[in-house]
């Protein structure tokens, strides 16, 4: 889009677009966004311009259209040379604009979501275009299954470092686990593990986390995905009031044991400023005491039956028996993942990677949504 003229005030410029679309900018805001040498690296892509020492009420000395509309050329008073803003900067700074990292999830239940639709080959998922495939998969639904990996930490590390950086937990960077009576953690027992999210007691829960099933020699221990942001879908449907609830009260994570005691809190679901949801927390193994006031205790408990009874529902669960060489990859804010109970030899290794290195590499392969107006 092209500019057609402008006009200027005591205090912002209006922009008329070819086709009538009329736009304002301050001059604060303008001068604070040039885009020359001087005000803005376009190598680091950062600001230079110490912004609190610009006069609030800075006006341009000259103001002049070039290339058909497609420039509009500044003259500051604290600048030697005129700046220049393209049109399609302008543009796409025309409206107050809403910033989100997120895609649109393609919600599933178990009648709509096939092995094959999240499925990618180790080789292909390490080149360029395979990683682009597999990140898309996991914007989409989630999760996506690599398959045919090395028994091996080392394919869990290749895997990781083609998205981002492996994140140190008490856990440590990468690990590998089997039942084992002293940790202090259940994903160590034969037990079944009911869905839930990781990291409950993180003040930032990993975004991703992968799962290699190294070694299997046993009875059981069945792989189990659950699409957190489709049954919150199904809360808001049957019960608008018992959905606010559950994104309102913070509910608090806790790890006690193996030398260290971690607590965080936040709501069960929680949304952007948008009221966009972003993150599903629900970990009843990891949940700490909580006394409320009434009735905010009894809707608590209210909406916790409600959601964990369909986590627990077959008709939302995406059931797996992982084989040795295959990984899952899912998104930590979105699925809960669980596991049956085994007997026998079940050998896992795995890492975790941060959220914000997940969303980079989405922008990076140009998966994410772009910062979106609102007219």
């Amino acid at each position: 889009m092209t500019i057609s003229s402008y006009e200027l005030s005591s205090d912002s410029m209006q922009i008329e677009w070819r086709g009538g679309k009329i736009s304002t900018f301050t001059y604060f805001w303008l001068r604070d966004n040039a885009r020359d040498p001087v005000s803005f690296d376009s190598q680091s892509h950062q600001r230079e311009l110490f912004t609190a020492l610009v006069p609030y009420d800075i006006a341009p000395d000259q103001v002049k259209l070039e290339d058909d509309g497609r420039f509009i050329c500044i003259k500051w008073p604290d600048l030697e040379n005129f700046v220049d803003y393209t049109s399609d900067f302008l543009s796409f700074y025309s409206n107050p604009p809403i910033v989100t990292d997120l895609t649109e999830p393609k919600l599933w239940d178990k009648s709509s979501i096939t092995t094959d639709l999240i499925s990618i080959e180790y080789e292909h998922a390490l080149t360029e275009s395979g990683t682009s495939q597999f990140l898309k998969k996991i914007a989409d639904y989630g999760f996506v299954l690599v398959k045919h990996c090395p028994c091996e930490q080392a394919a869990v590390a290749s895997v990781a470092n083609n998205i981002g950086y492996i994140r140190e937990t008490i856990f440590g960077g990468l690990w590998e686990f089997e039942a084992n009576a002293t940790m202090a953690d259940s994903a160590y027992t034969p037990k079944e593990l009911r869905p839930h999210t990781d990291s409950t007691y993180s003040l930032d829960a990993p975004g991703l986390q992968i799962l290699l099933c190294v070694d299997y020699d046993a009875v059981g221990g069945e792989s189990v995905m659950v699409d957190g942001f489709r049954v919150a879908k199904q809360l808001l449907e049957d019960d608008p009031k018992l959905y606010s609830v559950v994104s309102k009260i913070e509910v608090t994570g806790i790890y006690k044991g193996d030398g260290s005691n971690l607590q965080a809190s936040r709501p069960i679901l929680r949304h952007d400023s948008g009221e966009r949801l972003v993150q599903v927390t629900f970990n009843n193994y990891d949940r700490a005491t909580t006394r409320l006031a009434e009735p905010q205790m009894t809707q608590l408990y209210s909406g916790i039956r409600y959601l964990d009874r369909f986590f627990n529902n077959p008709d939302f669960q995406w059931r797996h028996q992982l084989k040795p060489g295959e990984m899952l990859i899912f998104d930590n804010w979105r699925l809960l993942h669980g596991r049956g109970a085994f007997e026998g030899k079940r050998k896992m290794a795995g890492a975790y990677i941060n959220r914000e290195d997940f969303v980079s590499a989405l922008r990076k392969h140009d998966l994410t949504e772009k910062i979106i107006n609102t007219a």
